[in-house]
């Protein structure tokens, strides 16, 4: 059941579009849900498709075209790593290399402890600041150096 707190953020959301259009928010429900569950369950979004009147399929299609959202359950910390070619000559590619022997995992994989998460992702469109990496959807972190991603990985692992 959708928590008190996502039901004012969504009602929030849908507010912006025209009467009759709160379908227009499955974006935003879906990143309000997910935020506050960690992952997207089928479950999940069977509540999001019907507070929002829609087919749940409908909600699927939307949570499964985009790689935002998590439909199998993740880290504490999902590291998503641009590797697209800007950032692949400028070190991303190395910096994906390192976090996979630094955490002992591959892309789309999880450490054992539950903590880190680590994907692949498309172009985050800060290609001057790269290699970038994507901290839980939210948090862009640049520069990607070796040096900066063991301070990454400490400050994550104490928080």
């Amino acid at each position: 059941m959708l928590s008190e707190d996502a039901i004012k953020k969504i009602d929030r959301e849908i507010g912006k579009y025209p009467e009759g259009q709160r379908q227009s928010a499955v974006m935003a429900a879906l990143a309000i849900v997910q935020e506050e569950r960690g992952w997207l369950s089928q479950e999940t979004l069977t509540e999001v498709a019907e507070y929002l009147q829609m087919a749940p399929i409908s909600v699927y299609e939307v949570a499964a075209f985009y790689n935002m959202f998590e439909l199998h359950p993740v880290g504490r910390h999902k590291l998503t790593v641009c590797t697209n070619l800007p950032c692949a000559l400028s070190g991303g590619v190395h910096a994906a290399d390192y976090l996979k022997q630094k955490l002992g995992i591959e892309f789309g994989e999880t450490t054992t402890d539950g903590l880190f998460t680590l994907k692949e992702g498309e172009c985050m469109g800060a290609c001057g600041d790269a290699p970038v990496l994507l901290h839980n959807n939210h948090r862009m972190c640049s520069y990607m150096d070796e040096a900066a991603i063991d301070n990454l990985l400490a400050e994550l692992r104490k928080s």
